[in-house]
């Protein structure tokens, strides 16, 4: 006899909440996966990790040919998929990955997202700095291969306000100045955005564009990728 599944058999089920510094950060789960919500806006899941990943493989394969050991900045941690990615190629040299909910790297740490990331937190070559993205990009002097970014659903439609930060002309300084010459910059989006694909222009970058990744949804989710000159 098939199992019949009930109404609310997929029905999301909150494993934990906190209020931190930039809102309420929830971790839920609906049936085999998890979901990630913060101030009441979905951010990701576990359900499909293809673009995510892309966002570590596009940029790995855009850097110039036989760099060594090239260095990369993913940020946000999210669910970890970019993470995995990452540290699943012996290429990478150094990993950062810059996530500024405290709550978000405990579920990596020691709960329920651990299974996707253990053995990648677990990597010589990685590190996690509870901080904010935009305001490291801002600060730092470390320069990095690849900067592969993914804080919210992307410039056309942010979580939280001061993410804007980020794709403004300002922003994308900071991210141009971060890079080595010839170095990747790779931002994760729920949709296509021709005028940020403009904006990447109008901050100096070369070889602007974007790849694609089907989604049940409809509308792919997408990959803008630019290179910095020099």
């Amino acid at each position: 006899m098939p199992l019949i599944l009930g109404p609310d058999a997929l029905a999301p089920v909150t494993l934990d909440r906190r209020e931190g510094p930039y809102g309420e950060v929830v971790l839920r789960r609906r049936g085999e996966d998890f979901e990630i919500i913060a101030n009441g806006c979905f951010l990701m899941d576990t359900s499909d990790g293809r673009s995510e990943r892309l966002l570590i493989d596009a940029a790995l394969a855009a850097l110039p040919a036989g760099r060594p050991a090239p260095a990369v900045l993913i940020g946000g941690l999210g669910v970890g998929f970019s993470l995995a990615r990452a540290a699943a190629e012996p290429r990478w040299g150094r990993i950062t990955v810059a996530e500024r909910e405290q709550a978000i790297v405990d579920w990596h740490l020691d709960g329920p997202l651990a299974g996707i990331s253990g053995a990648a937190l677990a990597d010589p070559r990685t590190a996690v700095l509870t901080t904010d993205l935009v305001a490291y990009l801002r600060t730092t002097t470390d320069r990095y291969d690849a900067l592969c970014l993914d804080i919210d659903n992307g410039p056309d439609w942010t979580v939280t306000e001061d993410n804007g930060n980020l794709y403004s002309p300002a922003g994308l300084a900071d991210c141009h100045a971060r890079l080595t010459p010839g170095g990747v910059l790779a931002v994760w989006s729920a949709q296509p955005s021709a005028e940020f694909e403009q904006a990447l222009r109008n901050a100096g970058f070369r070889g602007v564009r974007t790849e694609e990744v089907g989604v049940a949804r409809g509308v792919p989710d997408v990959v803008h990728l630019a290179i910095r000159a020099g």
